[in-house]
């Protein structure tokens, strides 16, 4: 069995197990009980009622955190020559097309959005089983796949995540770090919830919002109490 750190069995006593935080008490809470030295992020996960083995409640998303999540996305923009320019003038961090198929294929993927045109998709197909297994691989319902790259670079930069139901149900998302201030994190895992809730599959029964924790880089989880959150 592991050895616990001091440091965590410290913090260990600070989360009550048994209850269900405020989501106001959880991110002022999660701040708290951070251990590491570096600006760690701030991971909300919530188990969804929900199955995602069928179509139409295989939950995904995106949604624009209104204060982005602390973190820098390198951004690969595949497109036409002619939209290169913009692409860059946007913030991305690479774009263009053949070469980058190549260096994909050749093991790069040292990114962490991938854009493409429409135009474009059939050419990125070539990279579509070493992109999808990273979660790269463009999709017009991320949308990650348009004609304006230059406005979807700019909302990936600003803040912009996607998300996805797992196989257990889960949606797994990082909404800040724990440097944000609490009312921040806040805003970002209400702005998330909400995108959640209109997202609530009609073939769904029972509780759809099972439960909610939040949790920063190895530090214990927090448990939120879901009844509040609508």
């Amino acid at each position: 069995m592991a050895k616990v750190s001091k440091k965590r069995a410290a913090v260990n006593t600070k989360v009550d197990r048994t209850k269900l935080y405020s989501l106001d008490e959880a991110m002022a809470l999660v701040k708290n009980v951070n251990t590491t030295k570096f600006n760690a992020s701030v991971d909300l996960h919530v188990r969804l009622g929900v199955d995602p083995r069928k179509a139409d409640q295989a939950i995904r998303g995106t949604v624009s955190l209104p204060h982005g999540t602390g973190k820098t996305k390198r951004v690969l923009v595949l497109c036409t020559p002619d939209k290169v320019d913009d692409a860059i003038a946007a913030g991305a961090d690479y774009a263009g097309l053949d070469e980058y198929i190549t260096k994909v294929q050749g093991g790069w993927t040292d990114v962490d959005v991938v854009i493409a045109m429409p135009q474009v998709m059939a050419q990125v197909g070539k990279i579509g089983r070493i992109l999808g297994p990273r979660g790269l691989m463009p999709n017009p319902k991320t949308g990650t796949v348009t004609q304006d790259v230059g406005a979807a670079v700019k909302e990936v930069k600003g803040g912009k995540i996607s998300f996805r139901v797992d196989k257990a149900g889960i949606i797994h998302a990082s909404i800040g770090r724990v440097s944000f201030e609490p009312n921040q994190l806040v805003d970002n895992a209400n702005e998330l919830l909400s995108a959640l809730v209109k997202l609530k599959p009609s073939s769904a029964k029972g509780t759809y919002m099972k439960s909610v924790a939040v949790a920063s880089t190895m530090s214990p989880g927090i448990k939120v109490d879901a009844k509040s959150i609508h």
